[in-house]
């Protein structure tokens, strides 16, 4: 054996797994296709990010009509939360159990908020996290945040004010950053421009690297292994265990396999792995892997203050949940979703996205705005799902549910920015290679043959297998998946590493 234990992937899942576990004193080989994402200039600079793509993947994927898209998705040690935004938001408590929405009715989950609640505790610190306890009326029973809120800047706190003074309730945006406000001078988060989707070149920014593989290879015990694209799991003769890992380097043997590679590529793997005693693909009995793919319906909003300049530096502090339970209107009782503050938008980022954009007019516009996030959930469907051309590429097919909620929300959301001052709002829905949200695809329930893993995300079908991505997800909620992932790998490394202390691998 390579390991006790093969982690496969880094980020939210993998990198926080992989600490949980060797703070348990196991012995760990985590396998990362990508390489640490070079620090660089370049981490910085909107052209590079934004227009260049240059720490994104270059392969491409299918959309369900066969047309190719490249997936704004990157490999690196970190995984995706390299470059997010670094909001960890917990999901409400009525987000684990059936919702009713416009589309249909979410699935409830195996398990309750009051499982995972001390697990969001462990989570929020491990990854720095910044907020205040009762701010968001929604935010389930919790305990105080180890670090206090990022003040608002003065724009910011302007449309805070004008917000509460119309009777809603916005709160401090939740952060994982590694911000010292009683002590700036040596703080790491320095309050950038380049922070949200820009990867930190200070490490400041509470991701998987920084804040799971870094601290897990300080135990003699860890492993990392980079540029190992895994291509799939070599089950035993009798179909009941994973017996070896294939990358594109060599083999390697564990007595335990962790899946963390997303709910994309995790769902990839299983399907690639399709032998005699797995025809459809590893796990797969229940004919569940890759399908109810689901992604926020996500918009980005610009809004327009021509009399005022916007001087906001870290404009990311601000949330709203106000329509998140329910529109408020009597003639549509269905939850819209969540609204918060984007990262700044600058001149030099709203050219690069927006080239063709004359240069004096992108500056003016993006120095007179203040901008937004609204995320809707999306619904699970088994005809969303992640599937395999016959030369191996990835085909994803996606039809979301919740469009009616999502312009309503983007409606109600124009209309109060026009009350509260802002001239001209401008809204930009993300298509099918926004892939940040990704969940489902491998979901978890008691029910062997309406699931793919047990409710400790182990697979039905093989005893040494479990996923801790994102796959899991029955449904995605409104809110950031990241601390839902983060939090659930802990409360599965804390069950393996229970199994191996009882001499069960």
């Amino acid at each position: 054996m390579d390991a006790d234990v093969i982690i496969i992937g880094s980020g939210a899942g993998g990198g926080t797994i992989a600490r949980a576990l060797a703070e348990a004193g196991l012995n760990i080989l985590i396998l990362e296709r990508g390489d640490y994402l070079p620090r660089e200039w370049g981490n910085w600079d909107a052209r590079t990010v934004f227009a260049e793509h240059r720490y994104h993947t270059d392969e491409q994927w299918r959309d369900q009509d066969g047309k190719p898209f490249s997936p704004v998705a990157g490999y690196h040690v970190g995984g995706n939360t390299k470059f997010y935004g670094a909001a960890v938001l917990r999901r409400r408590e009525k987000d684990f159990h059936p919702r009713q929405h416009r589309d249909g009715v979410t699935p409830a989950w195996p398990i309750s908020y009051a499982d995972l609640a001390p697990f969001y505790d462990q989570a929020e610190g491990w990854y720095f996290t910044h907020g205040t306890a009762g701010s968001d009326p929604t935010e389930p029973p919790r305990n105080p945040y180890p670090y206090p809120p990022f003040p608002h800047e003065e724009d910011v706190a302007l449309v805070d004010k004008a917000l509460r003074e119309m009777g809603l309730h916005p709160f401090p945006l939740p952060l994982a950053l590694h911000r010292l406000e009683d002590d700036p001078q040596h703080s790491p988060c320095v309050r950038c421009p380049t922070c949200d989707g820009f990867p930190c070149m200070l490490h400041a920014k509470g991701d998987a690297e920084v804040c799971g593989i870094a601290p897990a290879l300080r135990h003699s015990g860890v492993r990392l292994l980079t540029g190992q694209r895994v291509r799939r799991l070599q089950s035993s003769s009798d179909g009941c265990r994973v017996e070896s890992v294939e990358t594109d380097q060599g083999r390697f043997s564990a007595h335990l396999v962790v899946l963390a590679a997303g709910a994309v590529n995790s769902a990839a793997i299983l399907l690639a792995s399709a032998n005699k005693q797995h025809p459809q693909g590893l796990a797969n009995r229940s004919d569940q892997v890759g399908r109810n793919y689901m992604c926020h319906l996500n918009s980005a909003c610009m809004a327009i203050k021509p009399g005022r300049e916007n001087r906001t530096i870290f404009q990311k502090t601000l949330a709203i949940n106000d329509f998140y339970n329910d529109s408020g209107d009597a003639d549509y009782p269905y939850p819209l979703g969540h609204i918060q503050s984007l990262g700044k938008i600058t001149p030099a980022l709203l050219h690069a996205q927006q080239p063709l954009l004359p240069i004096p007019a992108s500056a003016w516009t993006a120095s007179h705005s203040v901008d937004w996030w609204l995320t809707t959930e999306d619904l699970p469907d088994p005809d969303n799902r992640v599937t395999l051309d016959p030369d191996g590429d990835i085909r994803l097919y996606w039809n979301p549910k919740n469009r009616e909620s999502h312009q309503r929300l983007c409606r109600k959301w124009r209309q109060i920015l026009h009350q509260v001052g802002f001239f001209a709002v401008f809204f930009q829905p993300m298509d099918i290679s926004a892939t940040a949200h990704q969940v489902g695809t491998c979901r978890f329930g008691k029910d062997p043959t309406t699931s793919v893993l047990d409710p400790f995300c182990k697979a039905h079908d093989l005893d040494n297998l479990y996923v801790v991505d994102a796959s899991f997800m029955p449904s995605i909620s409104a809110v950031n998946p990241s601390l839902t992932i983060i939090a659930n790998a802990l409360r599965v490394g804390a069950q393996i590493s229970a199994r191996f202390a009882t001499g069960m691998p």
